[in-house]
């Protein structure tokens, strides 16, 4: 059974703490419109996920400074921070949100695939982030055409930087299979995916939830694997009935609304 939704508080006030955790060559930018709509209720903080080449050592960073109790969300990259993060500590993770993400580790062939390109990087490859190529596994068929949605996602990968990106791929690589942590965990879990990720499928999504004791999954109509930037409102109201009110999807069973 998982624990009933409670409060999260800083000592000596009335708000709650949400951790949100980026995915690959992303930052703070993915989450710019949750943090708005979260802040009239909760203190949010966005980790910094670009300078460890280990999920050890990325979930342990993210930890810093916060609270004894906190609300977590990650999407993809920051999913897997989020496993590490409740080996962890998880006494001090009050609620979850995994976003377009795995609990699986790399097959054999997306470990050679991943490693390919690091190579080419790190070998003088010229970098080039997020490139147009890429939208297709990215986003919704309705999305690729968008102009600004695109220069936000390359924006945020260029920012993000060679030398970033090359720390967060080894991070990736040297993940745990997930998978077997998956009924231990014991606190409200929101799993929420978008509708056509093409990268990390809802069947993935699905697995996650039917793992997790009373784990909820919440399809996105209209987005792809970046639901906080293809549907922001969405996302957002998920996360505000998530974090606020306490209320989630039926256990098992996706919800679309």
């Amino acid at each position: 059974m998982t624990d009933e939704p409670r409060p999260l508080r800083r000592p000596g006030t009335h708000r709650p703490c949400v951790l949100f955790l980026p995915g690959l060559l992303c930052d703070a930018g993915l989450w710019r419109h949750q943090v708005a709509a979260l802040q009239p209720h909760a203190d949010c903080v966005v980790a910094d996920l670009t300078r460890d080449d280990t999920m050890e050592a990325m979930a342990a960073r993210a930890m810093e400074g916060l609270p004894p109790r906190f609300a977590v969300a990650g999407l993809s990259m920051g999913g897997y921070a989020v496993f590490e993060l409740l080996r962890q500590a998880p006494h001090r993770v009050a609620r979850l949100c995994l976003m377009d993400t795995s609990a699986r580790p790399d097959s054999p062939v997306q470990a050679r695939r991943r490693r390919a390109l690091m190579l080419l990087v790190a070998r003088g490859g010229r970098f080039r982030g997020v490139t147009e190529g890429l939208l297709p596994t990215l986003l919704h068929p309705d999305h690729l055409a968008d102009a600004t949605l695109f220069q936000d996602i390359a924006a945020m990968a260029d920012r993000v930087g060679k030398a970033a990106y090359l720390r967060q791929q080894a991070a990736i690589l040297g993940r745990p299979d997930s998978r077997p942590d998956l009924p231990g965990i014991a606190v409200p879990t929101l799993v929420l995916a978008g509708e056509a990720d093409a990268m990390t499928p809802p069947a993935l999504a699905a697995e996650i939830a039917a793992g997790v004791p009373g784990g909820a999954l919440h399809l996105i109509p209209g987005a792809g694997h970046l639901p906080p930037l293809e549907q922001p409102a969405a996302t957002s109201a998920a996360l505000v009935d998530w974090l606020v009110h306490g209320t989630l999807s039926k256990p098992g069973r996706p919800d679309r609304s």
